[in-house]
């Protein structure tokens, strides 16, 4: 542990964005899986290849105004991507 009150400043941010990080994923899960019931009620397909597209070039973009690494955000995306498709499958399964 640290007594420098700079360095402790900086690691209390950090907790909070990743406590804000944590949340807003869980949000997101929560209504992609309302989606993928969706569209295992309508037997619709469990991924949109054109819509995953235009969703990582949106993001890149983003990412790139933000001076964030684009590849890091596509990969950080895909990552998320797979997962939602993941469940997408499974409640397609369930259903």
């Amino acid at each position: 542990m640290s007594d420098d009150p700079v360095l402790a400043g900086y690691r209390q941010s950090i907790d909070n964005i990743d406590a804000a990080m944590i949340h807003i994923l869980a949000e997101r899960f929560r209504i992609t899986q309302a989606v993928g019931t969706y569209k295992a009620e309508h037997k619709l397909p469990a991924s949109d290849p054109s819509r995953e597209e235009r969703q990582i070039a949106r993001l890149r973009r983003l990412a790139e105004d933000a001076k964030l690494d684009p590849e890091f955000s596509e990969k950080f995306l895909r990552f998320i991507i797979e997962e939602v498709i993941r469940h997408h499958k499974s409640a397609a399964k369930a259903g």
